[in-house]
């Protein structure tokens, strides 16, 4: 049996990993189900820079076990791809949804439609047991609104319209949905070919 750490706690996050990269004799295990706690300071200026930092602190936590890291967050065109790696905390601490939404509005206030485009990225780092590094990336484009709309999803899902969801906001789709289509599920995706790959 190989032991997969998933370097979070979201219990939601950690059962789309494992229903996403289903191999034989993989077994996920959040930090808190290996009892052990990570939380090193992400200070790189890049997703793939701070997914590598989760997964390096919590390998090391971990005993050497393979690691499965994140980082994702919103690039908005017009602010010159902020809030990026910032996303989280755009708004400043503690983490707080609607004041970074509230924000963001803000800033895009006399932007027009066209302007507004943007894309939620995600970069996934799996750091394995002798150090080899398997980076996957995924993205889903769209644009941000004028408006929350949408009871489902967290963070600036209310604001973001995928391309691909005909005006409806990803916060207006249930889970299922969008992880059909999110950009964690795209890069999990492109995780799973490199593995298969890899695996061949």
């Amino acid at each position: 049996m190989k032991t997969v750490v998933i370097a979070s706690n979201n219990a939601h996050k950690a059962q789309e990993i494992a229903e996403a990269l289903p191999f034989p004799g993989w077994e996920f295990k959040t930090l808190r189900q290996m009892g052990v706690e990570s939380d090193p300071e992400e200070n790189a200026e890049t997703f793939l820079g701070n997914a590598r930092i989760k997964a390096r602190a919590a390998q090391d936590a971990c005993g050497g076990l393979a690691v499965i890291a994140d980082d994702s967050g919103l690039e908005v065109d017009a602010l010159g791809g902020a809030p990026g790696v910032h996303s989280a905390r755009y708004a400043g601490e503690p983490c707080d949804d609607e004041a970074n939404n509230r924000k963001l509005l803000a800033e895009l206030a006399d932007v027009p439609d066209e302007n507004r485009t943007a894309r939620f990225v995600c970069t996934l780092v799996l750091l394995q047991e002798d150090g080899e590094e398997v980076v996957a990336r995924g993205t889903i484009e769209g644009r941000i609104g004028h408006e929350a709309r949408g009871e489902h999803g967290f963070g600036y899902d209310p604001l973001f319209y995928p391309d691909q969801l005909g005006g409806r906001s990803l916060a207006e789709v249930p889970g299922e949905d969008k992880n059909a289509i999110s950009h964690r599920g795209n890069a999990l995706r492109a995780l799973k070919a490199q593995l298969d790959g890899m695996n061949t």
